[in-house]
């Protein structure tokens, strides 16, 4: 299993995160009820952008990664991972390195995840809690 390294997302990235957002989004939007525009996926593909990683796998991209680490206060944006990698333990590998990363420095790590979204059963199995209901999505928060 080929590592993953990481690198900062360009203007270049922007057309491979449309096409991973889809490609990763849609089917838990369409079953969450939600119909995105290309417009509406480009601005939360663009929302926090200075803190997107895209992901690389033998120099390919492959994923992205967007995190806002504000002083004690973290949130885990976007995780999104190429249909070839999924299933293959990148996720977990992922996310428990953000974890400990989060613990370290004594901070607080939340994220948003669709109802529709199977990955809600991942966070939960990594200690996350949901902190509060929305009409289409869990609020989670890292249990300490």
């Amino acid at each position: 299993m080929e590592p993953l390294s990481f690198r900062p997302a360009t203007e270049a990235d922007v057309p491979f995160l449309l096409e991973l957002r889809l490609k990763t989004m849609r089917p838990h939007l369409a079953a969450a009820g939600i119909v995105a525009t290309e417009a509406e996926h480009l601005c939360r593909i663009r929302a926090a952008f200075n803190c997107a990683e895209v992901l690389l796998q033998a120099g390919n991209p492959v994923g992205l990664l967007k995190v806002v680490r504000e002083a004690h206060q973290w949130e885990l944006v976007q995780i999104q991972l190429a249909p070839s990698i999924q299933g293959k333990g990148f996720g977990t590998m992922l996310l428990q390195s953000l974890i400990t990363e989060a613990r370290l420095q004594n901070a607080s790590l939340r994220l948003s995840v669709l109802k529709a979204n199977p990955a809600k059963h991942l966070y939960e199995r990594l200690g996350f809690t949901v902190l509060a209901e929305k009409t289409d999505a869990y609020e989670m928060v890292l249990g300490t």
